[in-house]
């Protein structure tokens, strides 16, 4: 790796600012921002960020599996992997790129800054994913958590208030800080053939019924049961 500059310094000093992490080895950050492009017409930078790029795709996921998975307790898997599959998307790492202006700290070969690499939107989210495994690889899992949680945090708010909006954990969050207990979900009815029933699905608390709802399964059932509820105590 080449020896890091006093002006290249102050430009990741600067960038270190905006990302609220302050790196114990500035390379790792630098190496984040080093595009094969430019590495490729250097003798003296025979690395790029793609195996920092490799690693923080990682993490990201860790994170943010750990984070959903905590946050929806009653969602199944396949939500949970939509909700992961959007945090993870190149457009939300695109997004988070551009806020921080990530372009402008690039290091580009020539072919990639006469073609405008910096505004590329896919070359700014790859930096970011390198940043997370930078600040892994400098600070360890926890310093990636947090920084992590303080980029995506609008964009965590964002799958929040979607439509993976999960009834049954706000439900109990409410009756929780309420009544100090849980929902408890019971099946009123099922109808319909064996390949394709209906359920429908009543929410209680002390014997009496605070939502009902039907579904093509029982929790799907509960989700709209969950909804019902929420509605009523909102009253």
């Amino acid at each position: 790796m080449a020896v890091l500059t006093k002006e290249r310094l102050k430009v990741l000093k600067e960038l270190e600012k905006k990302l609220k992490v302050r790196f114990k080895d500035r390379s790792l950050l630098n190496l984040a921002l080093t595009h094969i492009s430019y590495s490729n017409e250097r003798k003296e930078f025979l690395v790029n960020n793609e195996r920092l790029e490799f690693l923080g795709d990682s993490v990201l996921a860790l994170v943010l599996n750990e984070h959903i998975y905590k946050r929806y307790p009653f969602s199944p898997e396949g939500d949970l992997a939509k909700m992961k599959s959007f945090l993870v998307s190149s457009e939300v790492l695109a997004r988070i790129g551009q806020r921080l202006e990530m372009g402008q700290y690039l290091l580009l070969g020539k072919g990639e800054e006469a073609t405008h690499g910096r505004k590329k939107l896919s070359l700014v989210a790859n930096a970011v994913e390198a940043i997370i495994g930078a600040v892994y690889m400098d600070q360890g899992l926890a310093k990636s958590r947090t920084f992590v949680m303080q980029e995506l945090s609008g964009e965590i708010r964002e799958v929040t208030h979607s439509q993976y909006k999960d009834f049954k954990t706000k439900l109990q969050e409410v009756m929780q800080r309420r009544f100090r207990c849980a929902p408890r979900y019971r099946v009123l009815k099922e109808t319909g053939p064996a390949h394709r029933r209906t359920f429908e699905v009543g929410v209680q608390h002390k014997g009496n019924i605070l939502g009902s709802g039907t579904g093509a399964s029982k929790k799907e059932a509960e989700q709209a049961a969950a909804k019902e509820a929420l509605t009523a105590l909102e009253r």
